[in-house]
Order: C-alpha cells, then structure tokens, then sequence
C-alpha cells in the first residue's frame, strides 16, 4: 500500500485526521449509548422482553449466587451469636448446679440427695455443652473462608459480566437508533451502521466470555458450598450427638430414682372468713344481723366525725 505524504491522505482518498476523528466521534457515541443504559439499569426501566428472555439462565445462576452469598453472610453472623448463647448457657447451668448441690446439703431427706444429684449433673452438661464451641469455630472459619476467597472472586466475575452485559445492551440500543435513520443509499450511513454492527459483534464476543464463566463459576461455587457443610457440619453433628446423648442419659437415671422416693402429701388450708356460709353456701341469719349491726355502728361514727369536723371549721 502506498501513501501520499504531501496531502497526508491514504489510497483510499480519505484524510487520516478525519479518519481520527471519526474514530473519537465512534468512541464518544459508544459511552453515551454505554451511559445512558447504564442509568436505565439504575433506574429500573423496562427492557426489551426479548433481550430479557435470552438471559433467563445468566439472570437464575445470579439469583442463586446473590442467594448464596446472602445465606453464608447470615449463617455467620448467627454461628457467632450461637456460640455466644452456648458459652451463657453452660454459664447458668453451672450456677444452677451450684445452686442446686448447696441446697440439696441442707436438706436431709431423699429430696435432698436428688438436688444433689440433679446439680452435680447440670454443673456437667454445663461443662460439656462448651465443647461445642470448637465445631462452631472451625465451622465459623470455613465460612469466613469461602465468602472471602470463593464468593468474592465470582463476585469479581459477575461484576465483569455486568459491565459486559451494559455494554453489550448499550450497543444493541445504539445500532437499533442507527437503524431507524438509515438510508441504503447514504454511503456514509451505511458505513456508519456497518461500524456499530462491529461494536455489537465485539461487545456480544466479550459477554459471551463472561456469561459462560459467570455460569460455570456459579455452579462450582454451589458445589463448593455443599462439599464444605458436608465436611465441616459432620464434626459439629457428631459432638452435638454424643452431648446430647450423654445429658439425656444421665437426666432419665435421675428421674427414674424420683420414682423411689415418697411423694409428699399437699394439703389445702382454707383461709377462715369472717362470714361463715351456711350449709348451701348462704349466710346464716345470725351472721347476717351481726354484720348490719357493725355497718350501722360504722356509718354513725363517720357521721358523727364529719359532723366535728365542719363544726371546727366553722369556729
């Protein structure tokens, strides 16, 4: 290819600055178009149902990893928590324990050696129940772990993908606007139309890329997840199991030797009453004059101090 360097023009007749130029021009255009889809997404306004439809996949693999990175935030925050209840809770079965043992010391009857018995076992399911923090940790750090390294690295994916997908849209917008004025007869509109139609290609290229590694590192990511709580769940299930064996166990012999000592008898006092009621449940007569008499009795002697009292504020 030859050049003709005193006009500065190429073969083809075309000057390079304005070769340049358009090139801005293009650049320029593209950003606004990439822009404005951009604000649309922020703003939440309707796409086209079409464009929509043919990322169904991509759009349920997101819902599933915003799911996932979601449940592993929260289950942390709660594993944290747990343990923290676990540690208080052992705290008030001790204090319970104590309790119970310093009680049953005082009291010599069989109830007493059940208080006894029933402390010493609290005062140990407390300190057995503190084991369970060292699954919950390890746990803890698994899933610390997994957010920070495996769910931020496909997060770093998705965020690409989107900035992909933006322009990808944003190109599709701008040839279907370039679309509308074209004239078949223009060369310079056919050649601009022929221009967005290569921006359109190259932006599909570069999502298709990362839609197809944003689906792949989805799927690994919920696999991941679900060889991670096999292996670190299994620890916790098995520490749990044997606690919860071992309390059952010694709570049951306790109630079963409940069975071998006598039960105490209750017996009801009825509160005496001034009134006493009949056989029927009715004042008697003499209960019934007695009691008018002392109202009577009453009401003179609140008249008779009223009456004192106004008489000195008389004076």
């Amino acid at each position: 290819m030859s050049f003709s360097y005193g006009e500065g023009q190429f073969r083809s007749g075309i000057p390079y600055n304005d070769r340049h130029n358009h090139s801005a021009i293009s650049k320029m255009q593209h950003q606004y178009w990439v822009t404005k889809e951009t604000v649309f997404r922020k703003l939440g306004k309707k796409e086209d149902s079409n464009i929509v439809a043919s990322d169904a996949e991509l759009d349920a693999k997101l819902e599933l990893f915003k799911s996932i990175q979601d449940s592993c935030f929260d289950l942390q925050r709660i594993i944290d928590k747990y343990q923290e209840r676990i540690c208080l809770l052992a705290q008030e079965e001790n204090a319970m324990g104590r309790f119970l043992k310093d009680a049953g010391r005082h009291d010599k009857t069989g109830a007493g050696n059940v208080m006894i018995n029933l402390g010493k076992t609290l005062s140990h399911a407390g300190q057995q129940r503190i084991s369970l923090r060292s699954p919950l940790l390890r746990l803890f750090q698994e899933v610390e772990t997994f957010r920070h390294r495996a769910i931020e690295d496909t997060n770093r994916t998705v965020l690409a993908m989107e900035r992909a997908r933006t322009e990808y849209r944003a190109s599709l917008s701008w040839m279907k606007d370039v679309s509308q004025e074209l004239d078949p007869d223009t060369y310079k509109q056919m050649e601009k139309f022929r221009k967005v139609q290569d921006t359109v290609k190259q932006s599909k290229v570069v999502f298709d890329r990362y839609k197809l590694d944003c689906l792949q590192k989805v799927d690994l990511l919920a696999a991941a997840r679900c060889n991670m709580f096999s292996h670190a769940l299994i620890l916790y299930h098995n520490v749990m199991l044997q606690f919860a064996n071992s309390t059952f166990e010694a709570l049951h012999s306790i109630a079963t030797s409940c069975n071998e000592h006598k039960k105490f008898e209750f017996n009801v006092v009825k509160e005496l009453s001034e009134m006493k009621l009949g056989e029927e449940g009715t004042p008697n007569e003499e209960t019934s004059g007695a009691l008018d008499q002392s109202l009577q009795e009453t009401d003179e002697k609140i008249a008779a101090l009223l009456l004192i009292f106004f008489l000195e504020l008389a004076l």
